[in-house]
């Protein structure tokens, strides 16, 4: 367990699998959003994206950051032959990823910021994933069983989907989930030993 050394861990999403993740640490924190606009620049690519919106996620904080807290923020998107894939609007629009991701490989691109009163960063892990070639009922029964509409690209590693259509990963395993928890980890200590 980390000793916060006085420092106040604020994580700024609603997400439950980051917040899951984040309590596994062992470390205190609280939650707190604020409702943000997260369109990008057409122009931007991969972690470009993820950056971009991870600043946006930032910025209501940044007058209101105090001594000895960090905010952390962060967003996730898909990536596969040049092309986002951020959360579905609706249930066509998942089943529609989910056959474009069907036998190929993707990046999971996530990147995580750390506001304190001093300085913003930004880390960013990218994790490879290799689909199977899904059948049309095995996307139909994760659609139907399952919440596709809260995850980038329709998807949850942790879910059935991964199970049986993940044949391998290249990197982080909780970057898939949404979180890179070892470099989330060490970002933490290094800030709190000031």
């Amino acid at each position: 367990m980390l000793n916060l050394n006085g420092f106040e861990i604020i994580l700024a999403s609603i997400s439950p699998r980051r917040k899951t993740f984040l309590e596994s640490l062992n470390i205190p924190f609280s939650i707190k959003t604020f409702s943000v606009d997260e369109t990008f620049p057409p122009q931007l690519q991969g972690e470009e994206i993820t950056q971009h919106i991870v600043q946006k996620k930032n910025a209501p904080f940044t007058e209101l950051i105090q001594d000895r807290q960090i905010v952390i923020t962060a967003d996730t998107i898909v990536w596969c032959e040049n092309r986002y894939l951020g959360k579905p609007k609706n249930i066509e629009a998942a089943r529609e990823m989910l056959s474009f991701l069907s036998g190929k490989s993707h990046k999971v691109i996530t990147s995580v910021g750390f506001l304190t009163s001093q300085n913003f960063e930004i880390i960013t892990e990218t994790t490879k994933v290799y689909f199977k070639k899904l059948t049309d009922q095995e996307i139909d029964y994760y659609i139907e069983e399952y919440s596709p509409l809260d995850k980038a690209g329709a998807y949850g590693i942790q879910e059935w989907i991964g199970a049986i259509g993940i044949t391998k990963i290249e990197g982080s395993y909780t970057n898939v989930v949404g979180l890179p928890l070892a470099q989330v980890k060490e970002k933490i200590a290094i800030l709190i030993k000031v």
